[in-house]
This record gives structure tokens, C-alpha cells and sequence, in this order.
């Protein structure tokens, strides 16, 4: 990472959980160019990782994240190459956290807009203050949130994220929660007790197991009922060779602690 990227993304691992921190609460930690780069730059470099199991995403201030940076997309309103390629890169940034062989929790505490909410709903979980907000606010300034609806309307049912998208208006972590587009809601006291209780239920579990789950989980949403199926069987027969799964099955069966090898 150049130093400008390690000033807008921070970057700590602590017991098998790196946690990536927007880190330009000035500008609402919002997904400029210089942003989605260092992003890009920091899960590469995770995905290669064999200390991270886990990955915490946060942001530093009280915005979680407002979106693409509106300043620098006026600056460059003759460039059509510009905005393509800006929301190219936002779009590879998305993909990945979604294949990345890690889990991915995203810990939210204030306003999470547009591309800001898409990045949540990129993330495979998500926990929220209660006072955090969502929203994707594109529509009221003429630009529909097309690349924000891809991720949400994965994540949501159509008719909520077809909601979100036409009104523009902001929901509370309340609604978010019971709408799907968040794991849970909680005081702002709580938020990172149970962001990391969670990471570290996580983080004890195989890493190598986690990795074939997450694959498999994003790869059969996508398809037909019977090739989910043949799928998954190929998967779980796979599985049960690793050294992990034999362990894991032999550990219980023997009534103690498993001992992972994360392979």
C-alpha cells in the first residue's frame, strides 16, 4: 500500500481478526477513487493472508459511509471514462469481499448511503448501533443507485429494496434488521462487544472449512434447485477429505477440543 492508502484505510489483526477501518471521516469516509483503490489493495492482501479468519469492516467519525465522493464525480462530469471506470472499481471492490475466503463483518455506526450501504450489504454479516441509518438516496438527485441495487436486492426482498431504491428515504437499524439488510441492531455501548464476540466465535472455527462454506454458500444461491444440490454434494464429499473435517468429526465423536490445521 502507498502511504496515501494506509492514511485512508487502516489496517490492525488481533487473534485471527484484521479489522480495515475507513479512515476519512472528513469526507464521510466516502468511496472516492483513492478510497476504492486502497480498499482493493488491503483485500487483496487479506485474501492471501493465513493469520487473518475473520475481517471486521468499520469506519472512523459518525459516518459509516455517505457513499462515492459527489465532489470528485462534478470534477469529472465530461469524463464518461472516468465514471465508468470509477464505478468498475467500485463494483471489483464489492466482488471482492464477497469472494473473499474470509468472512466478512461489517460494524456500522452512523449513516451508511448509497455505495455506503451497498458496502454493508456486500458484507456477509453486519451488526449496527441502533442509531445507525441506511439509505440509497440516489433518486432524489437523478442518479438512481443501480450498482448499490445489485448488492441490496441480494439481500433484501424486492418489494423492501425496491422501497429503498424509489423513495431515497433512510431506514433505522430497526427496520434494516427486520428488512435482512443487517444481522442485528444493538446499543451503541454493545456495538463492538458483539461485533467481536462475534468475530471471535468465528475465528475458532477452520479456516480452511469457512473458506469452502463461504465459496459454496454465494456460488448456489445463483443456480437451479437440483444443481445447488449436486453441487453442494460435490462440495461436502470434498469437504470430508480435508484434514480439518476428519478432525473435527473424530474430535467429537471422542468427546474433545478439535485441533485445527486450517487445511
Amino acid at each position: 500500500m502507498t502511504m496515501a492508502s494506509e492514511t485512508l484505510v487502516r489496517v490492525r489483526t488481533e487473534n485471527g481478526v484484521t479489522t480495515v477501518t475507513l479512515n476519512h471521516p472528513e469526507r464521510r469516509n466516502s468511496l472516492s477513487m483513492a478510497m476504492l483503490e486502497a480498499l482493493s489493495d488491503v483485500f487483496t492482501r487479506i485474501a492471501g493472508d493465513d493469520e487473518t479468519r475473520v475481517v471486521v469492516l468499520a469506519a472512523a467519525g459518525n459516518v459509516f459511509c455517505a457513499g462515492h465522493d459527489l465532489r470528485e464525480m462534478r470534477e469529472q462530469f465530461g469524463s464518461h471514462d472516468f465514471q465508468l471506470r470509477l464505478f468498475q472499481q467500485c463494483s471489483k471492490v464489492m466482488q471482492q469481499i464477497v469472494n473473499l475466503p474470509k468472512p466478512v463483518i461489517a460494524r456500522v455506526a452512523g449513516v451508511a448511503t448509497a455505495a455506503g450501504c451497498q458496502l454493508v450489504a456486500s458484507c456477509d454479516l453486519a451488526v449496527a448501533e441502533q442509531g445507525a441509518r441506511f439509505a440509497t438516496p440516489g433518486v432524489n438527485i437523478g442518479l438512481f443507485c443501480s450498482t448499490p441495487m445489485v448488492a441490496l436486492s441480494r439481500n433484501v426482498s424486492r418489494k423492501h429494496a425496491m422501497e429503498m431504491l424509489l423513495t431515497g428515504e433512510l431506514i433505522d437499524a430497526a427496520r434494516a434488521e427486520q428488512m435482512g439488510l443487517i444481522n442485528r441492531a444493538v446499543e451503541a455501548e454493545a456495538l463492538d462487544e458483539t461485533v467481536y464476540r462475534m468475530a471471535a466465535t468465528i475465528a475458532g472455527k477452520s479456516g480452511h472449512t469457512l473458506r469452502i462454506g463461504k465459496e459454496a454458500f454465494y456460488r448456489q444461491l445463483e443456480m437451479p434447485l437440483d444443481q445447488a444440490y449436486d453441487y453442494t454434494a460435490e462440495v461436502m464429499a470434498g469437504n470430508v477429505q480435508a484434514n480439518d473435517a476428519q478432525e473435527g468429526i473424530s474430535a467429537f465423536l471422542d468427546k474433545r477440543d478439535p485441533t485445527w490445521k486450517h487445511e
